[in-house]
């Protein structure tokens, strides 16, 4: 599929790495142009930059702005200038690809159950800090199948995720796709036919630790696009969630143990890896295609059969 000579117009909410960035490319390639919008420091410039040339590379025309998204300024700021950047053009395509938000517990944990290493300490007479060496090692070297032995992450047990951390997130990561959908419409710079994604995961139903301020904004996400999907469905505005499987990107290492995550979601996964974000981009061209109009209101899969393998 392509959108060459449409000038359509993709918005993408926190482009600049990770699933964002990777359908900003595969959506180039196919000839719609990129607005993207990122919030990154000086130091990180020189290799998003790299990354912008490469979709300008695709022939297509390209805007970024480091922003904040989220803010009232800077949403501000970017509608005020979208028109003259559209140049005629449409918004074909708003994805929302922001991560920003609190990693913390709710509640302080207790120790439970053994320590398997302790257990192969007694049994093979090797001290336990070797094997826990050894363990780890091959872990980081990506031998999967050592995550239950590898030495487990660590939380804070005492900064615990308070009403004002729980609400931003929320904002953030769900409320904020309403926000910017309805400013586009107003606006009139959504094309007569749009598709309105944004992005969710398996924490949406899965208590992962650690998670329950994004849990919570996702759980939002989905409801505001069900929301968006039924009363902007009549102004031609189709709105879909899409649900990577876990996927290597930089805001899984935020999380901690994230990489454990990882490892068993590619253990469990049929086709034998885990998803990738190129995975996830083709499936959001696919969305902003002629093919998926009668896509809408819908959760979209794209995990390779890692949910339905159990946990």
């Amino acid at each position: 599929m392509s959108f060459k000579g449409q000038n359509y117009w993709a918005l993408i909410l926190g482009g600049s790495s990770g699933f964002g960035l990777a359908a900003a490319k595969e959506l180039a390639s196919r000839g719609m142009n990129i607005c993207v919008l990122h919030r990154d420091r000086r130091g990180a410039m020189a290799r998003v930059e790299q990354e912008f040339d490469s979709i300008r590379a695709a022939g297509v025309q390209f805007k970024a702005f480091n922003i904040d998204a989220l803010s009232p300024d800077g949403r501000a700021t970017v509608l005020g200038e979208l028109p003259e950047v559209l140049a005629g053009g449409k918004v074909r395509l708003l994805l929302h690809s922001i991560a920003f938000g609190s990693l913390k517990l709710i509640g302080p944990r207790l120790d439970v159950g053994i320590c398997p290493t302790s257990g192969l300490s007694e049994k093979l007479g090797l001290s336990a800090q070797a094997i826990q060496s050894a363990a780890d090692e091959l872990f980081a070297a990506g031998g999967v199948a050592y995550h239950s032995l590898a030495t487990q992450p660590t939380y804070n047990d005492e900064l615990l995720l308070d009403q004002e951390e729980l609400l931003s997130t929320v904002h953030a990561m769900g409320a904020s796709l309403l926000t910017w959908t309805q400013e586009l419409f107003r606006k009139r710079l959504f094309a007569s036919d749009s598709r309105v994604i944004g992005l969710t995961s398996e924490g949406n139903e899965v208590a992962w630790l650690g998670y329950a301020a994004v849990s919570a904004a996702k759980a939002v996400l989905e409801s505001v696009s069900r929301s968006i999907a039924k009363e902007y469905g009549p102004h031609g505005i189709r709105s879909n969630i899409i649900q990577p499987g876990v996927t290597d990107t930089p805001a899984l290492r935020l999380i901690p143990g994230g990489q454990h995550l990882l490892a068993r979601a590619e253990q469990r996964n049929p086709l034998g890896r885990t998803t990738q974000t190129e995975d996830v981009a083709r499936v959001v061209a696919f969305l902003a295609s002629e093919d998926a109009s009668w896509i809408n209101g819908s959760i979209l899969r794209v995990d390779g059969g890692e949910h339905i393998s159990g946990s």
